[in-house]
């Protein structure tokens, strides 16, 4: 795919106080193969550190860095990601996490994956902790990396899972659970701005960590948007981090949005 027949595409790359796992990601960001996108930085009020490091990657990537921050009040992703979303025209937007790097492909081979009326969801790969230190140091090159050296990786434990960095072209077996909403995270996502602005964005009501994910697209399916699979072509390669249990009550949100038949978040993007 050449660069003059894609499209617009933002990416919304969330972050919180990992400076170092965040240039990592934006230098994995800057050699990509597609160059319509632009990256907008979601920070939920990371410190100084943060701003300057944003700043200096906008000076070598150019205007296609942006940064949406907010004061930090606690965990507050969905609104972040609501602030970054609203900041950007682009007609298709990819949620990243701000310790996931990606291949030199993976912006285009997500244009190639996209489809009218469907969100895509991409796997990830765990890295632990050795690697991780070696990928942040390494930053885009890591992602050059062979299928064999990842074998070799994955056989000495390092890295939880080898198959989705296969390339694996599915064709129709990535429609195969178009409704099923399991499964799907907030850090490889893709889906367009209309299907997003749709249902109100993200739920700024879950105020703990995790399930705002699965909510939005929860809500994205009772509005008709379909599941398309993204696995064996759009794999991120997660960074290390201590284990952090789900917030009890946004636990509880989510089971009373689940019995529910909203498509509309309570407080979202028209905030």
């Amino acid at each position: 795919m050449r660069a003059s027949d894609g499209f617009g595409i933002a990416v919304i790359v969330s972050t919180y106080d990992r400076p170092d796992a965040l240039d990592a990601v934006l230098r994995s960001l800057a050699e990509q193969t597609y160059r319509r996108f632009e990256i907008v930085v979601a920070d939920d009020g990371s410190g100084p550190e943060t701003r300057e490091l944003v700043a200096s990657r906008a000076e070598e990537i150019g205007p296609r860095v942006r940064h949406a921050r907010q004061e930090d009040r606690g965990y507050r992703l969905a609104a972040i990601r609501n602030r970054a979303a609203a900041a950007t025209e682009q007609p298709y937007l990819i949620f990243l996490d701000g310790d996931c790097l990606v291949r030199p492909d993976y912006v285009e081979r997500h244009a190639r994956l996209a489809a009218p009326g469907h969100l895509v969801h991409g796997s990830r790969v765990r890295l632990e902790p050795e690697l991780s230190r070696i990928a942040i140091e390494q930053g885009p090159a890591i992602g050059r990396w062979s299928a064999a050296r990842w074998l070799g990786e994955w056989l000495r434990g390092r890295v939880d899972r080898f198959t989705p960095l296969l390339r694996v072209p599915l064709g129709p077996l990535r429609r195969m659970s178009p409704r099923r909403w399991r499964g799907v995270k907030g850090c490889n996502l893709a889906l367009w701005r209309s299907d997003f602005l749709a249902v109100n964005g993200f739920d700024e009501a879950f105020r703990g960590w995790g399930f705002e994910d699965n909510d939005l697209v929860v809500r994205l399916i009772r509005n008709g948007v379909r599941r398309k699979e993204g696995r064996c072509a759009v794999p991120v390669l997660h960074l290390w981090h201590p284990p952090r249990p789900p917030d009890p009550d946004s636990r509880e949100r989510f089971e009373r949005r689940l019995r529910s038949d909203a498509v509309g978040a309570e407080r979202g993007i028209d905030n």
